[in-house]
């Protein structure tokens, strides 16, 4: 591969743009005129060999500049990261340049053997990879300090002089797309190779999960509707389905790992290799020799580290724990209060105040879900962890323990310590719809109001313009930079682990949970998709062989479904009354089982 750099030249004749760049208003001169020759330095000089060429608008030149590469360039790019490519024997290898020809589909005129999402993400590669040689800071801005080794990309934007990267979109394939995926009402699966060649592994697998889960959801809910209709106001006649409901959450998680196999194997990501992680855009500390590669970057202390995380953070998580206590314990007060009205009442209008208290619960957890997840993003990013990983790992183990207690400890107090089967019932069915309304309102209508002001301006920027084809690169770009910017599949994979709780823990006496969940997810899936397409920036592909953390979230939350519904069954009157003399021996026979 080194002997290919060699004759690898910088000119194309035919200029593809695929990222945008986008320079903060007044950037020097002097600034942007040396990073862009270190985007087109040949490799050996240390620069990332691509092609980059400012927008030209009606107003001159602005700061903004589209990057692109050669095909070869592209290739050796695809070997510099490891992509995994199928082979003419029907095996998966990784991509090598010297062995290119053994390759399905590859032919040397064919510039479709890489998708647009791994040209984009190969090029997002080896800008990140751009790193300062003996520079000590970034030229015209003394306070931008470098060393050698130093990612100029991330000292950019921690600077403010690059505002952001985004890859284009490309309008012909992405109106195939929406055609293809959300564009009509149909039954059907969702084209899972399609999205994953246009937004990358990560996004597809996300919808490969919602859909697979989608899916999952449809026998608990076939059950779920005639259980219901019968058993309606015998409220313990729930042992059945409790059964049902623990094997069901456990069963699930087994499949999906094999799906989820089967597709990273088929899109190459299985077998891909980790690639070594640089520290994080908002890591800082003093200047050191990391042990591992010996290059010069910041060093921060881990017991400093550990300090924070212990002395500040768990506190103060701990503190917020005890604050939905609280509120849980006031809205039980509001509850014995409307129950208490109802008695005294006993009309229609005292009916429907029954249901009030569990309302206004819904939405407090809601909002309080949303102010934490804030200040779990202020704390996780104080503590000054190194490695993205590591950050993301911290942050999620905050958000799920402080909204697994908020969504779900009335729920285990009501069952366990009230033993109130109608109140429980009724809880879960008031929380699960009330909260998925909320959602809706923020994935579907929300993202519909945002389409149309897009399509306003949309229209008011093409002037006479028809179609979408007829956009100018100039106004495409100038649109899309104006978009929103999609932040992952964070909020997405909660919502969808709160739902699979609220499903697998306690639906054995509210049956038609699994139904609304399934109503929900197939809003869900058409309102993403409309998001992914028509709201947000195009986001950079990331590959991945699996759903990572969410995986293991999934698992712990089956395992307290198997203890919760185990209990519950021990807890029903069909059970106990098998065991009349010996409560030990009930005890002992639903540790078993569990």
């Amino acid at each position: 591969m080194v002997e290919s750099w060699s004759f690898l030249d910088t000119v194309e004749s035919n200029f593809r743009p695929l990222v945008v760049i986008e320079l903060a208003k007044g950037t020097k001169e002097e600034t942007i005129e040396w990073f862009t020759k270190r985007i087109v330095d040949k490799k050996a000089d240390g620069g990332a060999q691509l092609l980059i060429q400012p927008l030209v608008t009606e107003n001159g030149v602005e700061n903004i500049y589209l990057v692109g590469a050669s095909h070869l360039r592209l290739l050796l790019g695809a070997e510099a990261v490891g992509l995994v490519k199928e082979c003419s024997d029907n095996s998966m290898r990784t991509f090598t340049y010297s062995s290119r020809k053994t390759f399905k589909h590859f032919a040397d005129d064919n510039h479709d053997f890489l998708t647009m999402a791994e040209c984009q993400y190969i090029i997002k590669h080896e800008l990140e990879n751009l790193r300062a040689k003996n520079e000590k800071m970034i030229p015209g801005y003394p306070q931008a300090k470098l060393y050698p080794g130093k990612s100029i990309v991330r000292r950019l934007l921690t600077s403010g002089i690059l505002v952001q990267i985004f890859p284009l979109h490309d309008r012909e394939e992405l109106k195939k797309l929406c055609h293809s995926w959300y564009g009509r009402v149909k039954v059907g699966y969702q084209p899972l190779d399609d999205i994953r060649c246009y937004f990358g592994e990560t996004i597809a697998l996300y919808f490969g999960f919602l859909e697979y889960f989608t899916f999952a959801l449809i026998p608990m809910a076939v059950i779920g509707i005639p259980y219901y209709m019968f058993a309606w106001e015998d409220y313990d006649k729930y042992v059945m389905f409790a059964t049902f409901n623990l094997l069901w959450s456990t069963v699930i998680l087994e499949v999906w790992k094999r799906i989820c196999a089967i597709l990273t194997y088929r899109w190459g990501t299985l077998l891909m290799k980790r690639q070594f992680e640089e520290p994080r855009p908002g890591f800082h500390g003093v200047l050191g020799i990391n042990p591992v590669t010996g290059r010069e970057e910041p060093v921060y202390s881990s017991i400093k580290r550990q300090l924070r995380i212990y002395l500040v953070s768990l506190p103060f998580v701990c503190l917020c724990l005890y604050f939905s206590l609280y509120v849980m314990m006031i809205y039980f007060d509001l509850e014995q209060w409307a129950l208490d009205y109802h008695k005294e009442n006993e009309s229609n209008f005292s009916s429907l105040m029954l249901y009030v208290p569990s309302i206004i619960y819904a939405v407090v957890i809601e909002i309080m879900n949303r102010i934490y997840r804030y200040a779990a993003e202020f704390l996780t990013s104080w503590e000054n962890h190194r490695l993205e990983s590591s950050y993301q790992n911290h942050l999620i183990l905050k958000v799920l323990v402080f909204n697994f207690l908020n969504c779900f400890a009335s729920l285990f107090y009501i069952a366990f310590v009230l033993f109130d089967m109608k109140l429980l019932r009724q809880s879960l069915a008031t929380l699960l719809i009330t909260s998925q309304i909320l959602n809706q309102f923020a994935e579907s209508l929300l993202p519909y109001w945002l389409q149309k002001r897009y399509n306003r301006r949309m229209k008011k920027r093409m002037c006479s313009k028809k179609t979408d084809m007829d956009l100018s690169l100039a106004e495409q770009v100038n649109m899309e930079k104006e978009m929103g910017t999609y932040l992952g599949t964070f909020d997405d994979y909660l919502e969808l682990f709160l739902q699979f709780g609220y499903v697998s823990l306690f639906s054995c006496v509210y049956p038609l949970a699994a139904v609304f969940a399934v109503l929900n997810n197939i809003t869900e899936i058409y309102s993403d998709a409309l998001k992914m397409c028509r709201v947000y920036k195009r986001p950079f592909a990331e590959p991945t062989a699996n759903i990572g953390v969410w995986q293991l979230a999934f698992e712990t939350m089956s395992v307290i479904s198997v203890v919760t519904n185990c209990i519950l069954i021990g807890m029903s009157p069909e059970v106990d009354a098998l065991f009349p003399d010996s409560k030990m021996d009930l005890v002992l026979t639903v540790a078993f089982i569990e």
